[in-house]
């Protein structure tokens, strides 16, 4: 049944490569347009605009545990690697809409500071279209 009302942020997921990240504690979607100028002697002083390219990028926190099926260890390689992933933005829960696209780990960074859990964070570059569906 697909989620209503307002909802808890845990239930939001990113799956790579068909496996949720691990112990992520936030995640974002960001969807852009960047909007052509369009003005000439004939707007009248007013700006007007044309839609231009759109663009989508994925980030994310969460707490290191290398046992994790989909690590910070794994992200990194597929950095490395230049590999191609795709992503799913979404709930788990059936019925609701999901967002998949493909992408590029863009960025990756691990920080530990003493007597604190180790962390990480990324950014997912998407390329090409973002496909909206329901989860079945």
């Amino acid at each position: 049944m697909a989620t209503s009302g307002v909802f808890n942020g845990t239930n939001l997921v990113i799956k790579v490569e068909g496996t949720v990240v691990g112990h992520t504690t936030s995640c974002t979607l960001s969807v852009n347009m960047d909007v052509a100028d369009a003005t000439t002697k004939d707007s009248a002083g007013w700006s007007e605009g044309i839609a231009g390219l759109k663009s989508g990028e994925i980030s994310f926190d969460g707490l290191v545990d290398y046992s994790d099926a989909n690590n910070a260890e794994q992200l990194l390689d597929y950095l490395i690697a230049r590999t191609q992933v795709t992503c799913v933005f979404g709930t788990v829960a059936s019925g609701d809409s999901i967002y998949t696209a493909e992408g590029y780990i863009s960025s990756l960074e691990q920080s530990a500071e003493m007597e604190a859990a180790v962390t990480f964070s990324g950014t997912i570059t998407l390329t090409g279209a973002i496909v909206k569906s329901v989860n079945a």
